[in-house]
């Protein structure tokens, strides 16, 4: 199975006037649901139903959620780390700067190191 792809037509932001060019973008072939991604784990196992999996990532999202409100890394083994990054506006002055300014809050996944070197062996091909 490879990653499939479409091509998009872009403008250079920083260059308006030069022609556009093609670009790959990733496009998925379809959606693995929550469900379908732990019937999947408890077949893997003779003592693990579908269910007892669910509620056990049910509760690891909980989990997840609190200790990243608590401005925590949450490192899972090979799997990798989840933390919430964030950007803002400038301030003139280290005491002009308040809370309000920071924008652009989001959760960043570091992959580990599977997940890392899964990505050296991809394959490709365009979506028709």
């Amino acid at each position: 199975m490879a990653v499939t792809y479409v091509l998009t037509q872009k403008v250079n932001l920083g260059h308006p006037e030069a022609p556009r060019k093609f670009y790959a973008q990733a496009k998925a072939r379809k959606e693995f649901t929550f469900r379908e991604l732990s019937k999947e784990i408890s077949e893997g196992s003779t003592t693990v139903s579908d269910t007892d999996v669910m509620a056990v990532l049910n509760d690891l999202i909980k989990v997840l959620k609190r200790h990243l409100e608590n401005g925590e890394i949450v490192r899972l083994g090979d799997f990798g780390a989840f933390q919430v990054a964030l950007s803002s506006e400038g301030a003139e002055t280290e005491e002009a700067f308040n809370s309000s300014l920071i924008k652009n809050e989001k959760i960043v996944f570091r992959p580990g190191i599977d997940l890392k070197d899964m990505l050296l062996t991809l394959k490709f091909e365009k979506m028709k």
